[in-house]
């Protein structure tokens, strides 16, 4: 009771959305939310926030904060925290559903569309232009990534180091070296103070589902490659690589391709391609960057692919947050108020900079510059993105009508 009084005196309002309103909010903001994850956090704001006063500034802080403490895409777990929030557990999963399905969906049909073009089509002049948009893309996270994830030199050399042990050892396993590192040392080399105010959250699920989820997602980390050993089923394989790779990005949605990329392209299961092609056309649709995941699994060479593949990978990949955010939102006032789980995420966070300029170098760079025109027309998106504010999409669309026009000199 204290707590609703608290949120009343500030602003929000004791009544919550339905699970059904809660998709359909969710739904539409699938639908309208272009500009990646930051934009994303700011529709949610000004959704939950200052329209509905559902949420005040400080709770919506909180869960932001949370979200990027945790592996996953940041603002997909803001909205999971949300429909928690409001609904439950079957309101963080309409969340999901309405926000995810819109782009996951345009993508495995953009799949689908390539699967039926023969070999020319899909190596044409436009399709190399996607890839020259995720040259501009990416180029354009690393440079706001590292502007405030790395505003010190301890920081900024973390992410060197980061990208050094990325680019050294091109594995999943390297990535994960390189994020521990950056947390140890940002332990012992920075001192970020704690915020000392109370959370205003009240998720809607108690301690011991907290904990249930929180095992569940341990023994399915720990468990899924001991099982793929034991069933080597490509479809288990399959959920196995992406649950993997959602449970160790940190970031959000385009560090998630260096994981992506050694876990499909390295073993034959997707061509560089068709890999590079989908993270150009993700950059066209609205929702999270991780449903370039569905697009994956639509195109993959070895079966299930198409939707089948589509849904695995995509479950796969996001439910890591899911149960993440369900067990740890009900005590994030306790960790969030420790001096040094600040100042680990630092480092943590400053290794996320160092494995998206390794990114940047490979794949995205040596498949998407192969020659001076190249160059130029990733300059062109560069410029449209940074100097003319052009909506993200259209910026993919122009640039692959530039493929295609170079392609014809």
């Amino acid at each position: 009771m204290a707590d609703r009084q608290d949120n009343m005196s500030e602003g929000c309002q004791p009544d919550r959305l339905s699970v059904g309103k809660t998709f359909l909010v969710f739904l539409r903001l699938g639908l309208t939310s272009f500009g990646g994850p930051v934009a994303h956090l700011g529709y949610f704001r000004e959704e939950f926030v200052a329209r509905r006063k559902l949420l005040n500034e400080s709770a919506y802080a909180d869960l932001v904060a949370l979200c990027q403490f945790l592996p996953g895409p940041a603002s997909s777990q803001v909205g999971m925290g949300i429909g928690l929030s409001q609904a439950g557990l079957r309101g963080a999963l309409a969340a999901w559903t309405g926000f995810t399905m819109p782009s996951a969906a345009a993508l495995v049909l953009f799949a689908l569309g390539l699967g039926t073009l023969d070999e020319s089509v899909v190596h044409s002049g436009w399709l190399h232009g996607l890839k020259v948009a995720a040259v501009a893309v990416v180029a354009l996270a690393v440079w706001g990534m590292a502007r405030s994830l790395c505003p010190d030199r301890v920081r900024g050399s973390l992410a060197v180091v980061a990208a050094g042990i990325v680019l050294f050892c091109p594995s999943v396993w390297g990535q994960v070296a390189a994020i521990v590192i950056g947390g140890l040392c940002g332990r012992l080399l920075l001192d970020l103070d704690a915020p000392a105010s109370p959370s205003s959250l009240s998720p809607s699920v108690g301690r011991g589902t907290a904990v249930t989820s929180l095992g569940l997602f341990t023994v399915l980390l720990v468990g899924l490659p001991m099982a793929v050993r034991w069933l080597p089923h490509h479809a288990l394989a399959l959920f196995d690589s992406f649950f993997r790779s959602g449970s160790l990005v940190f970031g959000g949605g385009h560090v998630v391709l260096p994981l992506l990329q050694a876990e499909v392209v390295s073993p034959g299961w997707v061509s560089n391609d068709l890999f590079l092609a989908g993270y150009g056309a993700v950059q066209a649709v609205p929702g999270p960057l991780f449903t370039f995941s569905a697009y994956l699994g639509a195109v993959m060479a070895p079966e299930p692919d198409g939707w089948t593949g589509a849904l695995i990978c995509l479950l796969g990949i996001f439910l890591p947050s899911f149960l993440l955010v369900v067990g740890v939102l009900p005590f994030w006032d306790v960790l969030r108020g420790k001096t040094w789980v600040r100042s680990a995420l630092g480092g943590v966070n400053a290794a996320v900079v160092g494995l998206l300029l390794a990114a940047f170098y490979n794949p995205v760079w040596t498949s998407g510059i192969l020659s001076a025109a190249d160059f130029v027309l990733a300059l062109f998106a560069l410029a449209l993105l940074t100097l003319w504010k052009t909506p993200p999409w259209l910026v993919v669309l122009l640039t692959g009508v530039g493929g295609w026009l170079v392609s014809l000199l």
